[in-house]
């Protein structure tokens, strides 16, 4: 039997028979059960039993010390050793690793703290009563943050030959972040995919100076460069950089402008008395029952302004038939086509998970941030409406290229 350890100070001070002993007696006989039948099922054997299909045996128990959301917990593991084609070998646990001093929840609590803003002083102070008498060094703090890290540098530079990706969604939007010792507004440039199930994907989270030209263009060829494939449709805003970007990067691909992006920029050169007026008129364009009946909207929209606001009347041009685009796509998905509001919504369930902590402490906090609620599951980005003629797309589409 391996020698014992001490227990820390404080490890004792749950009273007796209080809940939070039972809690504690319960964790420890729940993680000891678990590594026990995990050890059963890699002997192929209960303790004594003849087997010729055993593949090792136990040699005794350690001691160790885990923490976990009720304080430190003194374990008692087994030992044992493999039968293996190149000699025997110790036997080590995948529920609890060699080296793993933290349960899950543990990091967790490190992670999150450090994703409010908190340095390694503060997320010591503030788990501390979820550590109880466990020691929390500096550098354990740093490996956890790393781990978070690494996770999004991996994200970020995976490649992306494997995705067939039909739409793409681009847009940017802004977070309060510290930069060079001062907090400012920084714009995120955002990419989501969809593929040929329907299923959203996130493709890429950027910080950058603005969304210029240079950015976006740097943002799309990183995309190519790691081998994602020209989508068939890009649905963006009426940023003139990512439009340049777009038609650079991806010549072949069909633009989409999106539709709530445009009225908003009519509204900016309305009057106020004539507003709801232009409102409609816009909408018997993008609502309308098909390509035809759209063009017809169009026309009737530029005859009435083009005297009365003439500057309303020039910013619809300047989107032109791109306002169109998503009449050549299935009736199905014609709502989800017309607009961003896929990554909108998106956006909008970042700046709200954010938006009590005033800014975020860093560049890579804030990555790490918006990263984490994804693929965490904490945001979900569900199919596109009409995903099951994302196959006929697909077809016309290969027919039409040859």
């Amino acid at each position: 039997m391996g020698q014992s350890i001490r227990k820390p100070a404080g490890a004792h001070e749950l009273p007796p028979g209080s809940l939070g002993e039972l809690i504690h007696q319960h964790v420890r006989s729940a993680i000891e059960t678990a590594v026990q039948e995990e050890l059963r099922a890699a002997l192929g054997a209960t303790p004594y039993e003849r087997s010729e299909v055993r593949r090792g045996y136990r040699n005794g128990t350690k001691e160790r010390m885990l923490t976990g959301p009720s304080g430190p917990v003194a374990l008692t593991l087994p030992r044992a050793t493999l039968f293996r084609p190149a000699g025997a070998t110790e036997w080590t646990s995948t529920i609890l690793p060699r080296y793993q001093r933290r349960l899950r929840e543990v990091n967790e609590a490190v992670a999150a703290t450090y994703l409010a803003g908190g340095n390694t002083r503060r997320i010591r102070g503030a788990l501390r009563p979820l550590l109880k008498a466990a020691p929390l060094s500096k550098s354990a703090v740093s490996r956890v943050v790393a781990t978070l890290k690494e996770g999004l540098e991996a994200w970020r530079t995976r490649a992306l030959a494997d995705l067939d990706v039909v739409y793409v969604y681009l847009d940017g939007f802004a977070l309060r972040v510290r930069r060079a010792g001062k907090v400012v507004s920084t714009p995120v440039l955002g990419v989501v995919g969809v593929l040929p199930d329907g299923g959203k994907h996130l493709l890429a989270l950027e910080l950058c100076g603005g969304e210029s030209f240079a950015a976006w263009k740097g943002c799309l060829d990183d995309l190519a460069a790691r081998g994602l494939r020209a989508p068939v449709l890009c649905i963006i805003d009426g940023n003139a950089g990512l439009r340049r970007a777009v038609a650079l990067v991806w010549p072949r691909a069909g633009v989409q402008r999106c539709c709530v992006h445009k009225l908003r920029n009519l509204e900016r050169k309305a009057p106020k008395h004539a507003l709801a007026e232009i409102r409609d008129d816009f909408h018997r364009i993008v609502y309308a029952a098909s390509a035809d009946a759209a063009r017809t909207a169009y026309a009737a929209f530029e005859r009435t302004w083009a005297k009365r606001c003439p500057g309303v009347v020039t910013s619809l041009r300047e989107g032109g038939e791109e306002l169109l685009t998503f009449f050549r796509f299935p009736k199905a998905q014609w709502k989800t086509l017309r607009t961003t509001n896929v990554i909108e919504r998106l956006h909008g369930e970042f700046r709200r998970r954010v938006k009590t902590q005033g800014s975020l402490p860093s560049e890579d906090a804030a990555l790490i941030l918006l990263f984490s609620l994804v693929v965490s599951g904490q945001i979900t980005l569900r199919r596109i409406d009409g995903w099951r003629k994302i196959a006929a797309v697909l077809s016309q589409h290969t027919s039409v290229a040859a």
